[in-house]
């Protein structure tokens, strides 16, 4: 359903062509483009196994293009419009997704051998029986235990329980994860309900990337068969058991800004982030962290979901309210997913502005976030730009100070590498979470602060200690706006108020 390269602003021509792929009707046939040279007929079953089964798949390697059968259109369905939300990698490389003309494939067995071959091997471990292909294709034995151990090599950015839980929970019921530190190296058991998810689950993630270029898995069976779950917090879950103790352990409900209760209800991620509601978590589990529900997603569809090094971090943000938009609100906005460093408002377009962040990581989890939200009473358009830095005017020519440089900021959040802010980001919501309120300071004055900003408050609760609390605006587009003027807000005695979205509701 892409029209055209993510690095390409966009042209009358391609929102021509974009128009035509929205208007091609749903098949369970799916048309894929732009994949690189040597992708392997497994890689691409991959882009569609977490949506279900898949039936057929035809390579057309010198066009660089395939086409992949679904078991149901309701799948088909399903994978398009989350690869509309997250731009599909393979091998660090955009692909790109739209539904065919055909409603079935009738591929030439002969001609298609190999694919057939693989497709056979991948059915059977999603079945649970025995390959008949070629045993040199995939290595297939009956899966010895639905116990995983996973090690996980570069990890630059904080690996998480429940990010763990969202990956593999695409393949199976995920019913106990315990994770530890062994050998200074980040380490989990992960127990499915039964061994061929853990089998599919093997061949899909064994090797991939949970971030561009680091976070990779390595996956083998354990020789345990069961594991025994005595606390549900951060280190441990037993998604079977909701009632266990938390333990002495840095426990998860400590700290509302870190992963929520141990059996804590998940905010769908179809209000906002675009990701279909289908796609949220199944079990109860705690927030997607640290880099939000489209990293991990995407990662279980067997790709690297954010694709930094061939990305640039630079966004270009279209349809703002020239009247009310300024360097400072956008930087504050897009800040929550990352950090801005510069803020170019177009001095012939002044509905339009470019934000640079400081990779494509951030760039791309920004864009996933606020592309569609209402801004100042507008939606917001949000693409990745083709520029690769925010250029500077020389001294003296910026006289209406559309351009500002925000590199020195002290208000970046995610500067800190393992900074608690990678933990807590969270789709826009109606609901705010504010911290470091002053003594002192009581809820009718933080009600009066965010009414008089121009919102309506719907509901409000102190955390215990009252240094923090839940804020609920009346709409999404409310809270974007308070956010905007609030964050950073100076509440006298060098407190100044913290605020971004919650994953919670009052």
């Amino acid at each position: 359903m892409y029209s055209s390269s993510p690095n390409s602003m966009s042209t009358n021509g391609s929102d021509s062509k974009k128009q035509r792929l929205d208007e091609s009707s749903p098949s369970r046939v799916l048309h894929i483009r732009k994949l690189p040279n040597e992708v392997s007929e497994t890689e691409v079953i991959a882009l569609g196994l977490p949506f279900g089964k898949v039936t057929n798949i035809l390579m057309l390697k010198g066009k660089n293009q395939a086409f992949l059968e679904l078991g149901t259109e309701e799948a088909a369905i399903t994978m398009v419009n989350y690869y509309t939300a997250v731009t599909p990698q393979v091998r660090n490389t955009p692909v790109f997704i739209q539904y065919s003309n055909h409603k079935e494939l009738k591929t030439d067995s002969a001609l298609n051998q190999r694919a057939q071959a693989v497709l056979q091997a991948v059915s059977a471990v999603q079945d649970g029986s025995s390959p008949s292909s070629d045993p040199g294709v995939l290595d297939l034995a009956p899966p010895p235990s639905p116990v995983l151990r996973i090690i996980i090599d570069n990890m630059f950015y904080p690996v998480t329980l429940d990010v763990l839980q969202q990956i593999f929970s695409k393949f199976g019921t995920v019913m106990k994860i315990i994770t530890f530190t062994k050998n200074n190296q980040f380490q989990a058991l992960l127990q499915f309900s039964d061994p061929v998810n853990a089998q599919q689950a093997k061949l899909s993630l064994d090797g991939q990337n949970i971030y561009n270029s680091c976070c990779t898995l390595r996956i083998d069976f354990s020789k345990l068969v069961n594991l025994n779950v005595k606390y549900n917090n951060d280190k441990s879950r037993d998604y079977t058991r909701p009632d266990l103790p938390t333990g002495d352990a840095e426990s998860t409900n400590k700290d509302h800004s870190l992963l929520g209760t141990p059996s804590g209800a998940l905010a769908s991620y179809s209000s906002g982030g675009g990701y279909s509601s289908s796609l949220s978590l199944s079990q109860g589990g705690g927030a997607i962290s640290p880099l939000s529900a489209a990293a991990a997603a995407a990662a279980a569809a067997g790709r690297v979901a954010l694709s930094g090094s061939g990305v640039s971090g630079v966004l270009l943000a279209s349809n703002l309210n020239e009247e009310m938009v300024t360097p400072q609100s956008l930087f504050t906005l897009f800040g929550v997913y990352g950090d801005v460093q510069r803020v170019k408002i177009l001095y012939n377009k002044k509905d339009s502005a470019l934000i640079q962040l400081s990779d494509g990581n951030q760039a791309q989890l920004a864009m996933s976030h606020l592309n569609g939200q209402k801004v100042f009473g507008k939606v917001m358009r949000v693409t990745l730009s083709k520029h690769q830095t925010v250029a500077l005017p020389r001294e003296g020519l910026d006289d209406q100070l559309l351009t500002k440089d925000f590199s020195g900021s002290p208000l970046h959040r995610f500067k800190k590498p393992g900074s608690k802010n990678f933990q807590n980001i969270f789709p826009p919501s109606a609901t705010l979470h504010l911290s470091n309120i002053r003594d002192g300071v009581g809820e009718d004055d933080l009600r009066l602060l965010f009414s008089n900003s121009g919102g309506t408050v719907k509901a409000f609760k102190f955390f215990q200690d009252r240094k923090m609390s839940l804020i609920q605006m009346s709409s999404v587009e409310e809270a974007i706006q308070v956010l905007m003027d609030l964050h950073n807000y100076d509440m006298g005695g060098n407190h100044h108020l913290k605020v971004s979205f919650s994953k919670s509701t009052i």
